[in-house]
Order: C-alpha cells, then structure tokens, then sequence
C-alpha cells in the first residue's frame, strides 16, 4: 500500500513540471520580445537627446563667433588706439585692451603697428612680438573688412581670431587683433560621455573633446586609440547591439553619429555617444520581468510543495524536508518582495532624476537664448558709450537701433518659450487619427498604469483621415491625459476614457470620474490653473486650443453627468478623394 501511494506521488509532480516549463517558455519569449522592442525605443531616445545637444553646442559656438565679429569693428575706429599709432606713444594702450578685454570677455587682444611689431597687448609677454608673417596680420591688410583666421602656435594649440587694419587720412597704420577662446568648450563638452569635435570647410578638426584628434580629419582620428574614457568604459559593458543602427566605430566599439552645420565658413561638428545609457535602462525594465516570473515560480511551488505536503502525511521521514523547503520558499517570497519594493523606490528616484535633467536642458536652453542678444546688447552698449564720449552721437544712434532690435527679439524668444512643448512644421498632412490616439496613450500609458488607472479607449475599425500636423495633434491628447490623470489622484477607482468617432466631422472625447472642473469659462485661458503651485503654470490648456484652432477645429470642456470632466475636440474631415485627384 505504501508503494502504490509513493507511485501516485510520483506521477503528481507532472504538472509542476509542465507548469514550470510553460511559466520558463513564456518568460524567455517576453523578456527577448521587450529587449528588442525597448532597446529600439531607448535608442530613438539616446538619438533625440544628442541631436538636442549637437545643435546646443553648435550653436554656442555660433553665437560666441558672431558676437567677437563685431568687436574688431569697433576697436579699428577708437581715437585712443588710432592716436597711440600715429604718436607711438603706448604707455595707456596696453591697460586700455586689457579692460576691453575684460568687457567683452575675449581671450587676447592684439594693438600691432604697420611694421607688424606688437605694441600693446592684453598678455604683457607679447609686447615687441613680431607677427609680420602670421595670417592674421597679412589677411587684415590685405582686406577691407574683418577678418577670421586660424593659426597653429609654437606650442602646437590652435588660435581663432579676428583681425581688421587701423587706418588714418586713408593709410593703414597698423592691425587690431581679437583672439577668441573657443577652447572653453571643449572644457565643457568634457562633462558628457559624447565625444565630439569641430571640423573645417576641408574636414580637419579643430577642436576635439580628445586632443590627439585635433589637426586630423575624421578617418584618421578613428583609427587612434583614445585613452580611456567614459565613452569606452560603457562600451565595453554592452552586451549584443546586432538589433541596433549602427553608425560608426570608436576605438573598435559601436557609437552613435550625429552631424550638425554650424553656420561658419562650412565648419561642422560631429558628436558620437555610445549605446550605455539604453542598456541600463532596459536591462531596468529586463530585471523587473525577471523578478515578476520569478515571483509566480514561488508562488508556484509554495502551492504545490503545500499539496505535496497533504499527501505525504503517511512518510514521516520526508516530512520534515518538505517543511524546511516551504521554509526556504517563504524566505525566498519575503526577500524578493523586498527586493521588489527597493526596485519601486529606485524607479521613483529615476523618475526624479529624469525631471530635473529635463528642468537643467530647458534652463541651459533659456539661457543661450537669451545670452546671445544680451551679450551683443552690452557690445553695442559699450561702443555707443565710445561714440558718445567722442561727440558722435549719429553713429550712437546706430547703436541704440540695433539694441531696440535685440529687445524685440528677446520678446520673441520669451513668447516661443511659453508654447511649454515642441511644436511640429507649420505644413498639414493627411494622418490617421486613430494612430496620434494610440500614440498618446502609449506615451502615456506607464503613468496611467503607475496610477492603476482603469485605461479604455474606443477606436473605429476604419481609418479616421484629417488634415493636422501629427506631433501637435499629439502633444494635446498627451495634455489632455496628463491633466486627467492629475484630475483623479484623489478618487479611489480612476479610470480615463479616450473615444474617436466620426460623422460629419471627427470627435475626439477624453473623459475622466476626477473631481470635475469648477470654472468653465475660465479654463482656456492663459496661466489659469487649478494644480498647486509648483505643479502647472496654466498655459497647457491655452496653447493645445490655440492648436485646435490652427488646425481649424475647436475645444469645449464641461462636466459629465455622472461626475468628472469631459475635454472634445472637433476637427474636419480630410477630403481623400479630392487630394487622390489632384495627385
């Protein structure tokens, strides 16, 4: 009898197995499905950020190039520096560069006569240099406008200046010189893990985050080893990138390539960023599965070893080895939701992170904006007080014009930035509503779900064709859901609906069981907001029926009967037939 009952045991541990291979199967296949698919969106990320960079760093390099451009200029018509010249009388020239310096924050300033001798300089070491045959001075004689030129110095570093002749009673006297110090940002691009360098109009770099790379073109510098860096050290630690764009090769290991035109005498930069940052963002999402499956093993055998333990009442001697292994599933349960909620906290402080990194690129955005006009502000500032002090006042006026003009143009940036979110081309296209729907939700869903929100959306089976710029059809139904699920943080069972109908035009319905909204005629008006502060400006609901109404539709809002708030949006059919003709 024994044995007839050890036999049936046996044969029970069938299902554990099968159940074992069926929860193992099913793990292997999702957790290489999401592999693929959150190593291609990470990476369209990674890509979109450094092409925000490339073009931040460009234009910071634009900006400090046409903000010393003007400087020469000005210095070629001050009395003091043309009367040093004429008088060789430099005893005040010297201090006077040095404080020009000072104000319009160049690297070096350069007072050479017509014999091509240094006679006032910002680095006092300079002072009776000869300069007869370098390119800054022969080019300015040789041309009636500022010059730029770049020159390789006896300690092998590149300068960058500008240069432009003196000149008095029609004769040239001697060449003013503006040395730039572009040189601090490669200090500054140091603090990424991109590797990026500044080309000619011919392809050689002249500046480079590593500096073996500088006076070679861009074959050649690939072929070096680097030292090591940030960029190899996270290399090394990916795994297999055969489902990712590979652009290029650094030092061997696969790197993404960006290129930007900077605007200047064809020069381009090129930045390559390696693939770290989106491996660790999925093996994140990766260990979270991992543990999810692994947690339905043990409940799996905590259930199974409970059933083992009833049917081996009869065999005292396994008994007590059965309790030490549900002993050791228990643990193994108890450590692992621990563990689970160490995750939880980790993924909040990412989500943190991540914010206040969007919060410093917006910031450093604002700031180069607003820095351009204001630094060319002060440069006209500081000649018009020039030309006042020598009782031209004509040519103060200049001045004063071009300042009303950066002032506007200040507003104009200041009214941009309020928009609060990309916006798409001003050129409509024919787009499937259906899919800007399922877009949005998709961007949206890991919030929703953060939440446990109940999550519905009512599609049409046929396409929904209208004539809208896709991204900022998108970035309103994003709005709206962001602001429903801000609308229900107080509701215990919250659930956001997005509908797409279609009759005699198409209607878009987003509706939340929030707390409804209390001034309705208020709503769609700038900086009103019902969040605390800290949480919203008010400019959200604004700019996304500003767009509606570019797109030629329009937004209500009001209260559902049954509580909570409903947001619509009406836009025209797109007219298929008649766009097939005219093609």
């Amino acid at each position: 009898m024994p044995r007839n009952k050890r036999v049936r045991f046996s044969g029970s541990s069938w299902p554990i197995r099968v159940m074992m291979i069926v929860v193992i199967s099913a793990a292997v296949a999702v957790i290489w499905v999401t592999n693929q698919l959150l190593t291609e969106r990470f990476t369209e990320s990674t890509r979109s950020r450094a092409e925000v960079r490339l073009a931040l760093y460009s234009g910071n390099i634009l900006s400090e190039l046409q903000r010393s451009q003007i400087v020469p200029q000005l210095l070629a018509r001050d009395p003091s520096l043309i009367g040093a010249l004429n008088s060789e009388d430099y005893a005040q020239t010297t201090q006077r560069l040095i404080s020009y310096r000072d104000e319009i924050r160049a690297a070096e300033l350069f007072l050479i006569d017509g014999e091509g001798r240094a006679v006032a300089a910002t680095d006092r070491q300079e002072l009776g240099s000869m300069h007869r045959s370098q390119g800054y001075f022969v080019e300015a004689l040789r041309s009636s406008d500022t010059v730029f030129t770049t020159n390789i110095t006896e300690n092998g570093t590149r300068l960058f200046a500008y240069s432009r002749k003196l000149r008095d009673r029609g004769e040239t006297i001697g060449v003013i010189v503006v040395e730039l110090n572009l040189q601090q940002f490669e200090s500054a691009w140091a603090g990424f893990a991109d590797a990026v360098f500044v080309t000619d109009s011919e392809g050689q770099i002249l500046l480079s985050t590593e500096a073996r790379w500088r006076g070679l073109n861009e074959d050649e510098a690939l072929e070096l080893r680097s030292a090591p860096s940030a960029i190899q050290r996270a290399v090394r630690a990916t795994a297999d990138w055969t489902v990712l764009p590979i652009d290029a090769y650094l030092a061997g290991q696969p790197v993404m390539r960006q290129e930007a035109r900077i605007g200047f005498q064809g020069w381009r930069m090129t930045s390559f960023t390696t693939y770290s940052g989106v491996r660790e963002r999925v093996n994140a999402f990766i260990a979270l599965e991992i543990m999810g499956f692994a947690i339905i093993l043990a409940v799996g055998f905590y259930f199974a070893s409970r059933n083992a333990t009833s049917r081996l009442v009869v065999f005292q001697r396994e008994s007590a080895e059965l309790r030490q292994l549900n002993a050791a599933l228990q643990r193994e349960i108890a450590e692992r939701e621990k563990a689970e909620r160490n995750l939880e906290v980790a993924e909040q402080t990412i989500q943190q992170s991540s914010k206040l990194a969007i919060l410093g690129e917006m910031s450093a955005a604002v700031s180069h904006e607003l820095n351009q006009p204001l630094a060319a502000m002060k440069t006209y500032l500081a000649g018009a007080r020039l030309l006042l002090q020598r009782n031209r006042p004509d040519e103060a006026v200049s001045s004063f014009q071009r300042i009303d003009d950066l002032i506007e143009r200040m507003g104009a940036i200041t009214r941009q930035l309020k928009s609060y979110a990309r916006k798409g081309g001003d050129t409509l296209e024919t787009i499937d509503v259906r899919e800007s729907a399922s877009t949005a939700l998709s961007m949206m869903e890991p919030q929703l779900r953060q939440r446990k929100m109940a999550i519905s959306s009512l599609l049409p089976r046929e396409p929904v064709f209208v004539r809208a710029d896709r991204i900022r059809l998108e970035q309103v139904l994003i709005n709206l859901l962001r602001n429903a699920l801000d609308a229900t943080k107080g509701v215990s069972d919250p659930e956001v609906t997005l509908i797409v109908s279609v009759s005699d035009e198409v209607l878009i319905t987003v509706r939340d069981n929030g707390v409804g909204i209390d001034d309705l005629e208020s709503l769609f008006e700038p900086f009103y907001t019902t969040k605390a502060p800290g949480d919203g400006v008010g400019l959200g609901l604004a700019i996304s029926s500003g767009i509606i109404n570019d797109l030629g539709g329009r937004m209500t809002a009001k209260n559902g009967q049954s509580g909570g708030a409903l947001f619509e949006i009406r836009l025209p059919l797109a007219d298929i037939a008649a766009e097939q003709a005219a093609e």
